[in-house]
C-alpha cells in the first residue's frame, strides 16, 4: 500500500482558469508505482478553487472565466464583505460553487481521466498570490 502526501506551492497566476495537471504530475514521480489508487488534490485557500474540465481548447478556459464573472458579479449591492476588495466576495462564492478538492482515479501509474480532461486552478482574485496544494496519493 502506498500512502504519500505532499504540499506544493504554485506561483501566482493571473485571474482565470489555468491547467495545472502537468505541474502536479511533475511533483508526483511516485504515481508511476501505483497500479490502482486515487489522487486527491486539495487547495488551502478560500478565494481559489479546483475543477476538472477541457484540456485542449484554451477558449474553454476563457469562456469559463467570462461565465463565472457574469454569474457572480463584482460590486453587487448586497455584499457586506467588501473590505478586501471588489473581487474578494465574488471569489469566495465562486470557490463554493466549484470545489476545494478533486479526486482522480489512478490506474497503472497514470491519472485515469478522459483524454480531454485536465485539472484546473481557478484563480478568482485579481492578485491572488501563491497557492498551496496538498497532494494525497493512496493506492497499491
Amino acid at each position: 500500500m502506498v500512502s504519500i502526501q505532499k504540499e506544493i506551492t504554485l506561483s501566482a497566476y493571473s485571474r482565470g482558469f489555468h491547467l495545472i495537471t502537468n505541474k502536479i504530475l511533475r511533483e508526483l514521480p511516485e504515481l508511476e508505482a501505483v497500479d490502482v489508487g486515487v489522487l486527491q488534490v486539495f487547495i488551502k485557500h478560500t478565494s481559489a478553487s479546483l475543477t476538472i474540465n477541457e484540456n485542449a481548447d484554451p477558449t474553454v478556459r476563457i469562456d469559463m472565466e467570462a461565465s463565472f464573472n457574469k454569474l457572480v458579479p463584482e460590486n453587487a449591492p448586497h455584499y457586506k464583505h467588501t473590505i478586501e476588495g471588489s473581487d474578494d466576495m465574488p471569489a469566495h462564492i465562486k470557490t463554493s460553487l466549484l470545489a476545494s478538492s478533486v479526486s482522480i482515479p489512478v490506474t497503472r501509474g497514470r491519472l485515469n481521466m478522459g483524454i480531454w480532461q485536465g485539472i484546473y486552478l481557478c484563480e478568482h482574485r485579481n492578485y491572488g498570490g501563491n497557492r498551496n496544494l496538498v497532494l494525497t496519493l493512496m493506492g497499491s
